[in-house]
């Protein structure tokens, strides 16, 4: 089964944004990514990016803030684009990494457009399978 596990949104301020989901939810920094940083809870990862002056990826104007994508977290990415295909997703960029250490993510549009991605390898911070309380 697939697991909701990351979370990419678009800010202008990286560090005020990090800064921001600290104090306000008590996130802890995960590492860097290439534009920002990703935060973690100790079971999702959520990407805090800052584009620039860039398009940002998904069809967003310049200078958008929100949210971008969400990412899912698979056990097979074969099955699980199939899957996707078959309920009417629709590819858009990416591939799966032969380097067990290198994270990835192949991206899709629902029907309705929304971007998300799937991935076998995970985010920084994130954790695939969680115990209950």
């Amino acid at each position: 089964m697939a697991k909701l596990r990351h979370i990419a949104i678009s800010v202008t301020d990286t560090e005020a944004a990090a800064k921001f989901f600290e104090s306000a939810f008590g996130m802890t920094r995960a590492g860097n990514a290439q534009r920002g940083v990703y935060m973690t809870d100790g079971t999702m990862n959520v990407a805090l990016l800052d584009f620039k002056d860039e398009p940002v990826p998904g069809g967003f104007p310049k200078g958008y803030c929100g949210v971008i994508h969400f990412g899912m977290w698979v056990d097979n990415l074969e099955e699980s684009e199939d899957q996707v295909k078959n309920a009417g997703g629709k590819y858009l960029t990416g591939k799966k990494e032969t380097n067990p250490n290198v994270y990835y993510e192949v991206k899709y549009k629902t029907p309705e457009g929304i971007v998300f991605d799937i991935t076998e390898s995970g985010w920084k911070g994130a954790v695939k399978d969680v115990t209950p309380s």
